[in-house]
């Protein structure tokens, strides 16, 4: 599953919450333009509250932080290094679930894919990594 979309052929991973990774790397992003640290320190997995937590939820969590201290979400820019399955025929509805999530226009949420090429353990099949960046405007969009 990638930000709460079934992906047909995917592997579930292993993780205290839901384990979605591309969700998980989106709140690391907000969380780091807002200088408000990690998602470890936010939900730790230290505390069972958070086992099996939907990583949707906790990314709405964080965006109300981030309300809370007059901070808006201009855009999210995130990509998901996987080997298989392909994930050109979800990047639709992965954007607009995280856009709605968020409270953006899909416009201002993109995801892309890639793969490990065949090298490392994303290349190998035995996990997935995902990466983010966010940028962020004080007051109202």
């Amino acid at each position: 599953m990638s930000s709460g979309i079934r992906i047909e052929g995917a592997r579930g991973l292993d993780g205290h919450s839901d384990a979605d990774v591309l969700t998980h790397a989106v709140i690391d992003a907000l969380l780091g333009a807002a200088g408000l640290g990690d998602i470890g320190e936010h939900f730790p997995d230290t505390e069972e509250r958070w086992r099996g937590a939907d990583s949707i939820v906790l990314l709405q969590a964080v965006l109300a932080l981030l309300t809370e201290r007059g901070l808006a979400v201009v855009n999210v820019d995130c990509t998901l290094i996987m080997q298989a399955p392909k994930l050109a025929p979800h990047k639709a509805a992965i954007r607009a679930r995280l856009a709605e999530a968020l409270r953006l226009d899909a416009g201002q949420v993109n995801v892309k894919a890639t793969t490990g090429e065949g090298m490392g353990f994303v290349g190998r099949e035995e996990g997935i990594a995902a990466l983010a960046i966010a940028e962020l405007t004080r007051g109202e969009r």
